[in-house]
This record gives C-alpha cells, sequence and structure tokens, in this order.
C-alpha cells in the first residue's frame, strides 16, 4: 500500500473516530435530559362538566390550542414525525378508552399540559407545553372537562423514538422544544383570568396559547422553522414587515379560507383548518395584536 493511501486510510479511520465520539456524546447528553426527573407540584383545577365548560374546553382544544393537530380529528393520537434523521414522533391517546388518559388524575393532565411532564416525572416530547403554561385556569380547566368527555378510542402508541438528527440539533440549542419541560419556568406567573373580546390583549393570549411562535418565531418574523425537513415551507412573516399591506378582510380571509390577498392558497400545514372556527371576536383580537408587534425583518427570530 502507497504511503498517501495508507495516510488516507489513517486519516478516514480518525475522522470516523471522531464522528462516532462525537455521535456517543450526543446522545448521552440529549439522554439524560429526556430521562430528566421533572418534580413540578400543581394546585388542583376546579373543574366543572357541565355543557358550557364542555364546549368550551372542545373550541380551546381545537380551534385555538389547536391539539387535534397533532392528536388526530378523533384525539386517539397519531404518527406526527417518521424520518430517519429525526426519528419516530408519537402524539397519544388523548380519550379515555384503552392506551389513553383514563388513569390520568386531574392533576395528571394539568402537569402534562402545562410542564410537558408525564405522571411519571419523565418530561414529553414535542409537546407545546411552553405555550399551554400560560392557558389560565379557566380554559385549562374546559379542556380537561372535555377530553373527558371524548368517546374512548382504544389505541395504544408506542413510546416516540428520537433520531440522532433531532438529537444533534437539540444539544446544539436549535430544538429547544424536543423536550418542553426544560423551557418552562413553574414558578414564572400567568395571568389569573383574559377577558375575552376583540382586543389586542386578547389577541396577545391567543397568539401566545394559540402556538403562533411555536412557527413563526417568538417575534413573529417567520422564515424557516428549524427542526423542519428541507422541503417545509417558511413560515410567513407576520409582523408589519410582512403582512403590513394586508388589511382586516385579508387577515379574515387567510385564517378563515386559507387564501393570502393575491388569491394563492396557504400551504394546509398552516393551521387554517382550525382557526377557521375562531370566532370573529378571536381572529379580529389576533389582528388588533399583530398590529402592534415591532416590525421586524423576516427570519430574525
Amino acid at each position: 500500500m502507497s504511503t498517501w493511501i495508507r495516510r488516507l486510510v489513517v486519516l478516514a479511520a480518525g475522522a470516523l473516530g471522531m464522528i462516532g465520539v462525537a455521535g456517543a456524546g450526543v446522545y448521552g447528553i440529549s439522554s439524560v435530559q429526556l430521562s430528566r426527573d421533572y418534580d413540578v407540584p400543581v394546585a388542583p383545577l376546579t373543574i366543572v362538566y357541565d355543557s358550557a365548560s364542555v364546549e368550551r374546553g372542545r373550541h380551546v382544544a381545537i380551534a385555538i390550542a389547536k391539539c387535534v393537530d397533532c392528536h388526530g380529528a378523533d384525539f386517539g393520537g397519531k404518527v406526527i414525525v417518521e424520518d430517519p434523521g429525526l426519528g419516530r414522533i408519537v402524539a397519544p391517546n388523548l380519550t379515555p378508552g384503552m392506551g389513553g388518559i383514563a388513569d390520568y388524575t386531574d392533576e395528571d393532565l394539568v402537569r402534562a399540559i402545562r410542564y410537558g411532564v408525564r405522571p411519571d416525572g419523565k418530561p414529553l416530547v414535542f409537546m407545546p407545553s411552553y405555550e399551554y403554561v400560560y392557558l389560565t385556569d379557566a380554559d385549562l380547566a374546559a379542556v380537561i372537562a372535555y377530553l373527558r368527555s371524548l368517546p374512548p378510542v382504544d389505541r395504544t402508541w408506542p413510546e416516540s423514538q428520537i433520531g440522532l438528527m433531532a438529537r444533534v440539533l437539540y444539544v446544539a440549542g436549535r430544538l429547544d422544544a424536543l423536550v418542553p419541560a426544560a423551557m418552562i419556568d413553574p414558578e414564572e406567573t400567568r395571568p389569573d383570568s383574559v377577558v375575552p373580546g376583540p382586543t389586542a390583549e386578547y389577541g396577545a393570549y391567543l397568539s401566545v396559547v394559540g402556538g403562533c411562535s411555536g412557527c413563526h418565531g417568538p417575534g413573529l418574523s417567520g422564515g424557516r422553522i428549524p427542526g423542519t425537513p428541507p422541503d417545509f415551507p417558511p413560515a410567513t412573516n407576520l409582523t408589519p414587515a410582512g403582512i403590513g399591506s394586508w388589511s382586516e378582510e385579508d387577515f379574515f380571509v387567510a385564517l378563515r379560507e386559507g387564501r393570502r390577498p393575491d388569491g394563492s392558497t396557504i400551504d394546509p400545514r398552516m393551521p387554517w383548518a382550525y382557526t377557521a372556527q375562531m370566532t370573529d371576536d378571536e381572529i379580529r383580537a389576533l389582528w388588533l395584536y399583530l398590529r402592534t408587534v415591532p416590525s421586524r425583518e423576516t427570519g430574525t427570530r
């Protein structure tokens, strides 16, 4: 074997070794975070099961928080990501059926929804609790009442399996949402109540618990969504620099019909099928709130 070939083999072996060590390090660091115990004491909520509370919970879970987008139309769960790099991400069964939440206490559900923590204290993955932590007690209680009222679906899912690429992104600080419990300060205050109505204040609440920042970024400036495949469309800039020329009517059409002012169709991965079910006051509140956010260049998260 010539000298240069031997050198090439040595270099290749060294590179593979470094990749192996780095991969093991990434796997180890991410595994520690994924297996960490979270002791989150929660105050019990008063759950009311009358028809008005259940209906409010249905509206919050579908039109506002969009739980149905991941957990399926029957809330029986589904596979939401199946990718060699990212892994297999499963949204579990939220009904009282087999494999669902029948054995969960109300405190278990509060801990899962608001803090991203399972009954055994381990963190949930890709659960947007960093948004749901701001749900008012009244709205969270209504969601729990609605989930308890669902027809049971007997469907058991395996645990999510986190792929290497997702772990690399997480360790690199590009995919914090993998472990939402680590993003949440249980001591952080939230509003005791929010008055529904066509106001910018209520729009700010709907924007947060509705997950707008999850795709459009903390500054709502849009751009590429971290952790998504290369073919995933970028999120629209919702600040005045992006939709500043839109009218309120344009905004209503976008959220109700999935069409931009130029008539083009908005990608269905933007959950306009669910925002279409928001009330006129809720959409108007969002619109009024978006007119108050600072203008940002697209992608400046």
